[in-house]
């Protein structure tokens, strides 16, 4: 969950810009397939499967690297070199590799799918799912494999990982039991008060309510609107018949900053807020934070300690909703520099269909890395742990299809089943499968990111009087063209949902 929560301060940070174009094949055609003719030679196909490290780079990679080989040789004649980038240099990286037409084949998008599309570093994979994706197809509802489509196209497949979310909180369970604080009546944003009261009177030293991540607001994870991609111009409750509002100027904004507000007066959120540099899980563990909001599901909901430390979550009483941001945060694609996209997209299907593949790029080598314990439960073997492990990633999220994975130890046997009907039993946004493309309106979006900048986070964190900010808030989002951003999506909007029809 740390992994996860660390990508949403990125999200408020890259989803309103766009980004400078790097290159790549602008039109979209497919490369030929230049593999082909060393797989008529006997000789494997090779290819370049480059993906974010959010900690230091394992020292077994090369084996792990082998074992997939031996295995995709067999199956596809096909050889990868796997090219882990820090998460820190993945951007940059990967934009350099665009432009100088570096050799890359496949690469995830991390919540900027639309903004690779965009800029042309992702080729059409439909005819090639056709041909070589059945297992990506089969693995897939076809709902969140159509929200993956950019005007009617697909470009790349969402990893399998929970494709909803509840507003949520998770707590210190130690400082829950200690005050004996009943957290089936959190159902709402405002059932908290009592909750951080309580804790601000035991425990003065602790902060009761923290940011759920660096650079994040207090409300960066409570939603009741579908965000479309950046917040300007968000969907009331999901649906509001398609018809986009101004989220700052409404109503509901305005109460939540005033309740940030008196809790911040309180001393129920952390006072440095907006400044703030450490983790939150890193304030938890010592004692100087109890609870942040969180996105929940199924995965969060399973009880056990985050960051060593024992938590308690609690989803709130709002039915889970898909989004297409949810959908598409974390993607896979074939580049436009790939020259084998063929060869590309049967080891693209090959992690999402075959066990051995995706266990391996998840958890590593049976034996080496962990050893079963019992039926789909998973731990490191004897004198093995986290700190010395060859291969420890604790990424699955980022690799395909995690539903045929192992789950490590003290993770619920069943937790797999139970996402998968969580994804089935979420109510689906209206705008499910509308991708907004920000190109008319790049700089009217590019102004309004240093209003958001300028504001937001204060606010959001009740760090600053919203009766006397607000208003300014307001009218230099406008200054800066957020009209017509809400406009050009609201027509954007009308135009995907009447494709629809």
């Amino acid at each position: 969950m740390k992994k996860r929560l660390k990508m949403l301060s990125m999200l408020l940070i890259g989803s309103l810009l766009l980004l400078s174009a790097c290159g790549g094949n602008n039109n979209g055609e497919v490369a030929p397939d230049s593999g082909q003719s060393a797989e008529a030679a006997g000789k494997p196909t090779e290819l370049t499967v480059a993906f974010p490290l959010f900690a230091a780079q394992p020292k077994d990679m090369s084996l792990i690297e082998d074992a997939v080989n031996k295995i995709a040789i067999e199956k596809i004649n096909a050889k990868v070199k796997l090219m882990p980038i820090s998460f820190s240099n993945w951007m940059q990286q990967t934009n350099l590799m665009f432009s100088s037409g570096e050799k890359l084949d496949l690469m995830p998008t991390i919540y900027n799918y639309n903004q690779a599309v965009v800029q042309g570093q992702l080729i059409p994979l439909d005819e090639l799912l056709e041909k070589h994706g059945q297992g990506i197809i089969q693995a897939l509802d076809p709902a969140y494999l159509d929200a993956s489509r950019v005007k009617g196209t697909i470009y790349g497949v969402p990893t399998l990982h929970e494709m909803a979310s509840v507003n949520g909180i998770t707590m210190q369970k130690e400082i829950v039991e200690k005050y004996q604080i009943d957290t089936s009546k959190l159902q709402t944003l405002e059932d908290l008060e009592d909750v951080l009261k309580t804790v601000k009177a035991g425990e003065p030293n602790m902060a009761p309510l923290l940011p759920s991540t660096i650079g994040a607001s207090m409300l960066n994870d409570y939603k009741t609107f579908d965000e479309l991609s950046n917040h300007l111009g968000v969907l009331p409750n999901f649906d509001n018949d398609l018809k986009l509002v101004n989220l700052f100027e409404t109503k509901e904004y305005a109460e939540q900053l005033k309740l940030m507000r008196k809790w911040y007066e309180e001393g129920l959120i952390l006072q440095d807020a907006s400044t703030n540099q450490t983790n939150p899980l890193d304030l938890v563990k010592s004692n100087r934070g109890f609870a942040f909001l969180l996105s929940a599901h199924p995965a969060a909901l399973n009880e056990g300690a985050t960051g060593g430390v024992p938590m308690k979550t609690e989803a709130f009483s709002q039915p889970a909703v898909s989004t297409t941001s949810q959908i598409t945060n974390t993607m896979w694609g074939i580049t436009a520099n790939s020259k084998a996209p063929e060869k590309a997209m049967e080891f693209l299907n090959l992690m999402y269909s075959d066990k051995d593949i995706a266990n391996l790029l998840i958890w590593g080598i049976e034996g080496k890395h962990y050893v079963i314990q019992s039926g789909n439960i998973i731990d490191f073997p004897e004198g093995v742990d986290a700190s010395n492990s060859g291969y420890y990633l604790n990424a699955g999220w980022l690799f395909g299809n995690q539903f045929i994975s192992y789950l490590w130890n003290g993770t619920d046997p069943d937790l797999w089943e139970k996402v998968k009907a969580f994804n089935t039993s979420a109510t689906k946004s209206k705008a499910l499968g509308f991708t907004f493309d920000p190109t008319p309106v790049k700089t009217e979006a590019a102004a309004i990111g240093n209003v958001l900048t300028q504001y937001r986070l204060p606010l959001e964190t009740g760090s600053v009087d919203p009766d006397k900010v607000l208003p300014k808030f307001i009218e230099n989002l406008k200054t800066a063209g957020i009209d017509k951003v809400i406009a050009e999506k609201q027509k954007q909007l009308d135009e995907w949902a009447k494709a629809k029809q």
